[in-house]
């Protein structure tokens, strides 16, 4: 034997993904779903793959779809803001409903 390594190539074993399948998650990202949730569902290993995609999916879109993206977290914030302000307002009726 003559001491050298000979290296047997591996096969490539990275899963290859169409880009429709991409856009579907990203789109089920978008709807609302968690990042783990869609991982779990389609199989992936990790949520890491799912920002990478909707970053492309967003950079391909243009900046109309990233202006998008802003407003919809702007509306979440205002929205949970706004829940805030109805649990407050809850509580109070319960309070002052009692004292009648």
């Amino acid at each position: 034997m003559s001491g050298k390594r000979t290296s047997v190539s591996k096969p490539d074993r990275r899963r290859r993904f169409t880009r429709e399948f991409k856009e579907e998650a990203v789109q089920m990202l978008l709807d609302g779903h968690t990042a783990e949730s869609v991982a779990s569902r389609l199989g992936l290993k990790g949520t890491q793959c799912l920002y990478r995609w909707k970053k492309e999916v967003l950079t391909d879109s243009g900046p109309i779809a990233g202006s998008l993206e802003g407003r919809v977290r702007e509306l979440e914030v205002e929205l949970r803001r706004v829940e805030r302000e109805r649990d407050i307002l809850k509580k109070a009726l319960a309070i002052f409903g009692r004292s009648e």
